[in-house]
């Protein structure tokens, strides 16, 4: 797998974008929140099936939690919904991924197209280090070769820092590195780094996994917050915090070295109050994962 800083000029790299898409309150029709919809996804790695026929429904303005132990695709599932998957040059896949109604997959859609409107944030955090918060918020547009005025840079960056819950913590400082940010802070940079772009889709792979309880319960106020905004999905090994923050979940599994599949979906509520497969009742009780 390529270094996630490396993708992220690929994913932000697109000179066709324009100004009047990043100036704040201009743009919305491309900038609402999309539903998102796999059908039919199988995923492999060289001859190994990794998924086997995924099919879920990700509605607009809502966040989806994929639930589920190691290894059984969950983070797979999440990076072809971007087409990061065929990063991978041994990987390969069937199906369909529909961003409302329209295959990001179809033949002459520009891979920079899909990955604009669906933005990644990583387990890791990574800005880039010696890139001032500024820039780093900016760096769409100038790796895109945007033309933006400074009154128009300025707006977006205190708009972008502010959904994600950092503009108080950082306004002072905007032109420190961003890599001197604590641990929660560098992700949220990260966030409204996303953000900047404009896309209707942010796709999250255990973005708080590393940071502690602090830093791990303002990423979850981030996450409600910028929920009317954006379309979120987010995979988590947490169970509570899949309770807490989104809508629906989809639980994965892989069982006796079969593909990943979705064992069971639906509101949040009801898959941990009353799931409908013994299996997810046992992962979400903690009994196994």
């Amino acid at each position: 797998m390529s270094d996630p800083t490396d993708t992220l000029v690929d994913e932000i790299l697109d000179p066709t974008r324009r100004i009047n898409a990043v100036r704040p309150g201009r743009g919305a029709a491309q900038s609402d929140p999309a539903t998102l919809e796999a059908d039919s996804i199988s995923a492999w790695f060289g001859d190994h099936k990794v998924l086997e026929h995924v099919s879920l429904t990700m509605p607009a303005r809502k966040v989806t939690a994929l639930i589920g132990p190691s290894g059984c695709g969950k983070s797979t599932f999440l990076r072809i919904l971007n087409r990061m998957h065929e990063l991978v040059g041994s990987a390969s896949l069937a199906g369909r991924v529909l961003l409302d109604g329209e295959d990001i997959y179809d033949r002459g859609r520009r891979i920079t197209h899909a990955r604009r409107q669906i933005g990644m944030v990583f387990q890791k955090p990574n800005p880039f280090p010696a890139m001032s918060i500024y820039d780093n918020v900016t760096a769409g547009l100038k790796l895109g070769g945007i033309k933006a005025g400074r009154d128009d840079r300025d707006a977006l960056v205190e708009e972008c820092l502010t959904k994600a819950g950092l503009w108080k913590e950082v306004r002072d400082r905007l032109r420190q590195p961003g890599g001197a940010l604590s641990g929660g802070q560098q992700q949220r940079l990260c966030i409204a780094r996303s953000l900047a772009v404009r896309p209707r889709v942010l796709l999250m792979d255990e973005p708080c996994s590393a940071l502690d309880p602090t830093s791990t319960r303002r990423i979850e106020e981030t996450i409600h917050e910028l929920s009317e905004e954006v379309t979120i999905v987010i995979v988590t090994h947490n169970m509570q915090q899949a309770a807490r923050v989104s809508d629906q979940c989809a639980f994965f599994l892989a069982e006796q070295g079969t593909p990943g599949a979705i064992v069971e979906h639906g509101p949040t509520g009801a898959m941990f109050d009353s799931p409908q497969d013994p299996r997810t009742t046992d992962y979400v009780n903690g009994r196994f994962g």
